[in-house]
C-alpha cells in the first residue's frame, strides 16, 4: 500500500501561484486550488484560510523568490545598462519559453484585484517599490560612472524603465516575437 503524501506547503504554495498567475483570482476556484495543490479543500483551509488568503500568501511568496531575483540582479556588479537590458531580456525569453504562465503576477494581479482589495493593492506596492528603488539605484549609479548619459532624475528615468519593463511583460503574452520585444528594449536603453 502506498504511503500518504507529505503535505509540503512550500509546494502548495507554489502550485496555487501557477493556478492565480494562470487564471486570475476570480477565475480560479477551490477546486482548482484543490487539483494543483493535492491537498483537499479542508487541509487546504485549515492551513492557509480561505482563497483571499493564500492569494496574499502567493503574492507573498512571488516577492521573496521573484522580485528579490529581480533586485539581486540589478545590484549585480557589471555597467548598469547591461544589467537593466538583462532584466528585459531574461523577462522577455522567460515570458516566451512556454515554460510558465507568461507576463508577470504582480502586472495581473494589480489589473485583477489592485483597485478592489486594499491587502492585495499593499503587497503590491511592496513589489513595485522594490523594483522601483532597484532600478533608482542602477540609474544612479549609471550616471554616476558615465554609463547612462541621460540627464535628470534616476528616479524619473528608472521609473520610464520601469514602464517599458512592465509593458514587455504584458506585451509577451499577445507578441510572441523576441527580436521585435528585445527591440522595445533597446530602444528604451539607447535613450539612458
Amino acid at each position: 500500500m502506498a504511503r500518504p503524501r507529505k503535505f509540503d506547503e512550500a509546494r502548495a504554495v507554489g502550485s496555487a501561484m501557477d493556478a492565480f498567475w494562470r487564471q486570475g483570482y476570480h477565475a480560479t476556484s477551490t477546486r482548482d486550488l484543490t487539483d494543483r495543490t493535492g491537498v483537499g479543500p479542508s487541509s487546504l483551509y485549515n492551513t492557509f484560510g480561505d482563497k483571499r488568503q493564500l492569494y496574499l500568501r502567493t503574492l507573498r511568496e512571488y516577492f521573496a523568490v521573484n522580485t528579490a531575483e529581480q533586485t539581486r540582479g540589478l545590484r549585480a556588479p557589471g555597467p548598469a545598462k547591461e544589467r537593466l537590458r538583462h532584466l528585459m531580456v531574461h523577462a522577455v525569453d522567460l515570458d516566451l519559453s512556454g515554460t510558465g504562465p507568461a507576463g508577470c503576477f504582480a502586472v495581473n494581479a494589480l489589473i485583477e484585484m489592485g483597485s478592489e482589495d486594499p491587502d492585495v493593492a499593499e503587497e503590491l506596492q511592496r513589489h513595485f517599490g522594490a523594483v522601483e528603488d532597484a532600478l533608482t539605484d542602477t540609474v544612479a549609479e549609471g550616471q554616476r560612472d558615465g554609463g547612462i548619459t541621460a540627464p535628470g532624475d534616476a528616479r524619473t528615468l528608472a521609473r520610464q524603465v520601469l514602464s517599458t519593463y512592465y509593458g514587455l511583460r504584458v506585451l509577451a503574452r499577445v507578441q510572441k516575437d523576441r527580436q521585435a520585444l528585445l527591440a522595445v528594449a533597446d530602444s528604451a536603453l539607447a535613450a539612458l
